[in-house]
């Protein structure tokens, strides 16, 4: 006998004939009269089985449940191995979402009876509605083992799929039940967000907007398919669909960090901030939101607001090294070098050998003037790799210290510093003037001339450090003169012979009764090494003036960069020099002469109008106009400077200022070959 098959008890002919009238109300849905009819039979047999089985029946078409389930339990204590019993049972209490005792009656269905193979989808079924997904797809895969073309059971494994959060799987049960009826297939929305969640959006979008179509509010629908059209970079699209969203449910807070990434992504900074505040309320735990707010924050270089967020950011996660960088970044770009230094430390605390972090740390060190600490790990730093932004604040930092060392006259160590400067080849000046000066302090001057010469070359601007050439050179050539007055005082006396002094014609040092003044041997040693630096100075640069007729620009170079050794501060010669840089199309040196020349005299018209020249081939219209506007306030007259800001206001489509300064050139200029172009030019932009 096959368990779950019970053979039926004799009922008495009153009893049958009662049963017999139930069964005939039954058929007519006149439940109440059938029950009353069961209920007589009971009392004639009460141990009759099938009238409790069919008393529970009718009582369950009434949704008179508890009764039902009574009456399902005296079935039981008659027929304690049937099946089915357990089975009617789990059914009524899966109706009143009673789930817990629905699957204890459904296993112990399947435990009496395991042949039958349909009870796993009922606990299947229940297992799903408990939330139970990865249970519930073992049972509907064995439901379907045995009945593989059921389509109910086959869409719910594809929604547990999908709710378990395998959506690789759930994607191919619902690809199968969209090719087996693609007319009928009911899943749009559940089948596009599964294949959004494996990232194919495309078809994603496709399914998404079919279920949109025939379920037009449905919000799910609307939200996979912003955050689909979002991934395809369809920024538009996607802004739409949040608005519906949004237009339909004002209070759904949840999506608002993606709408707010939506609206970052757009530039839409303002907006973005604004929707990740509102997540941010109501999701406070979520890390990532002060992260991307931070990130938008940085965009506008609001650092306060960025560092802000950051810090909320770190106090939810307190290991995210990348947070500590960023917070670390945006303090040192706020030059508040010593919260920087905080969090460098700390990084390098989990990642030692963060190279890029150590760059930044020795930076910060430099920016605070500890500069010894800062030449210790930017040597650290070039022993792993060369860099020549490292080899850079290397070679400035031991400038630095030098200068330190040299005002605590601490020579030694500052002329070790300035050494190694100068060896890697700096283009400070003031390494080769603190070099000098130290060897000066020692005593030891045969290197100083070559030094400060150097200093000079590389910074001509300073005016110090030609002073204190030309001191220097004074003091070589008076120490000279002396040795020289003193080898001559060793001659006899009849080989000496007085020394004429040449006095220069001086009137205005004329004295009350006309005679000139007399000059000590000292005042007149003192203007002759002058008188010869000048004349020195002045041969150069008339050879550099020949050579430069001659086009040869090399040698004109060498000759006015020797000149400007002797008189750094020559604006004349500077100029002449960015002239000759200027003809070589090398705009830079040109630049840096030509700085140099109205650094040397701040009211050098000529130099403030061939720097505006270099600016404008450099199309840097903004800062030629500068320079020509400064030429006009030196000069009113000066013609060409109206010329030139003209045409930088007519690159930048300005023809009311353009015209204006053709007129003003028109004006005060003295070459009739221009009147006609200018005019021209007026007619065309009038």
């Amino acid at each position: 006998m096959l368990t779950g098959v019970q053979a039926e008890a004799y009922m008495s002919p009153e009893a049958n004939s009662l049963y017999q009238q139930a069964c005939s109300l039954e058929y007519q849905h006149n439940f109440d009269e059938a029950i009353l009819k069961i209920q007589e039979a009971i009392k004639i047999a009460g141990d009759d089985a099938l009238l409790y089985t069919k008393l529970a029946g009718l009582l369950t078409e009434t949704d008179r449940y508890d009764e039902a389930i009574e009456a399902y339990n005296t079935v039981v204590k008659l027929r304690p191995d049937d099946a089915f019993v357990y089975i009617s049972i789990g059914n009524i209490y899966e109706t009143q979402s009673k789930y817990i005792q629905a699957l204890e009656a459904y296993n112990q269905a399947l435990k009496l009876f395991p042949q039958y193979k349909y009870n796993y989808l009922n606990i299947a079924n229940v297992e799903y509605l408990m939330n139970d997904y990865n249970a519930a797809i073992e049972n509907y895969e064995k439901f379907l083992e045995t009945y593989s073309n059921h389509k109910e059971a086959r869409e719910s494994l594809a929604n547990a799929y999908l709710s378990a959060n395998k959506p690789d799987k759930a994607v191919e049960e619902y690809s199968k039940l969209y090719e087996a009826d693609p007319a009928n297939f009911k899943y749009n929305s559940n089948y596009g967000l599964a294949l959004f969640q494996t990232e194919n959006y495309a078809k994603s979008v496709e399914f998404l907007e079919r279920a949109i179509e025939q379920e037009p509010d449905s919000l799910s629908s609307h939200i996979s398919l912003a955050l689909s059209y979002q991934e395809l970079n369809k920024k538009e699209e996607a802004l739409r669909q949040y608005e519906i969203v949004f237009n339909q449910a004002p209070n759904l807070h949840s999506i608002r960090f993606d709408y707010a990434n939506l609206l970052a992504d757009m530039g839409r900074n303002g907006e973005a901030i604004a929707q990740y505040k509102i997540y941010a309320e109501n999701y406070p735990e979520d890390v990532r939101t002060f992260k991307n707010m931070a990130i938008v924050y940085k965009r506008l270089n609001d650092y306060d607001n960025t560092i802000a967020n950051y810090e909320k950011a770190l106090a939810l996660d307190g290991k995210d090294l990348d947070i500590k960088k960023e917070l670390a970044t945006c303090y040192h770009m706020k030059k508040d070098y010593a919260s920087a230094l905080k969090y460098y430390d700390e990084v390098l605390q989990a990642e030692p050998n963060n190279y890029d972090v150590k760059v930044n740390r020795a930076i910060a060190l430099h920016a605070q003037e500890k500069y010894e600490d800062a030449i210790s790990v930017y040597k650290e730093l070039l022993t792993q790799k060369e860099n020549p932004i490292i080899e850079s604040n290397l070679t400035d930092a031991l400038v630095a210290q030098g200068k330190i060392d040299f005002d605590l006259k601490n020579y030694s160590k500052a002329s070790e510093e300035f050494e190694q400067a100068i060896s890697r080849g700096t283009k400070d000046g003031f390494a080769y003037y603190g070099l000098a000066k130290c060897y000066r302090v020692s005593g030891a001057t045969n290197k100083v001339g070559e030094l400060y010469e150097k200093a000079v070359e590389l910074s001509p601007q300073q005016k110090l450090f030609s002073d204190e050439y030309a001191e220097f050179i004074a003091e070589v050539n008076a120490a000279e003169a002396a040795a020289q007055a003193s080898t001559v005082q060793t001659q006899s006396a009849n080989d000496m012979r007085p020394v004429e002094l040449e006095v220069p014609a001086d009137t205005s040092k004329q004295t009350s009764d006309g005679k000139l003044p007399s000059i000590s041997v000292e005042d007149k040693d003192k203007n002759v090494v002058k008188v010869a630096n000048v004349d020195k100075s002045k041969d150069l640069i008339a050879k550099g003036d020949e050579a430069y007729k001659k086009d040869n620009f090399s040698g004109a170079v060498e000759n006015y960069k020797a000149a400007l050794k002797i008189n750094a501060n020559d604006e004349e010669t500077l100029l002449k020099l960015g002239n000759i840089y200027k003809m070589q199309n090398d705009n830079s040196k040109a630049l840096d002469f030509y700085k140099k020349a109205i650094f040397v005299n701040p009211d050098y018209a000529d130099g403030w109008f061939n720097l505006g020249l270099v600016y404008a081939n450099d199309n840097n219209i903004s800062k030629s106009k500068e320079c020509f506007e400064k030429v006009i306030s030196l000069n009113a007259e000066y013609a060409y400077a109206y010329y030139a800001l003209a045409i930088a206001y007519e690159e930048e489509g300005n023809k009311a200022e353009a015209i204006e300064n053709y007129r003003s050139f028109l004006k005060y200029n003295k070459d009739s070959n221009m009147v006609k172009v200018v005019e021209d030019r007026i007619n065309i932009l009038q």
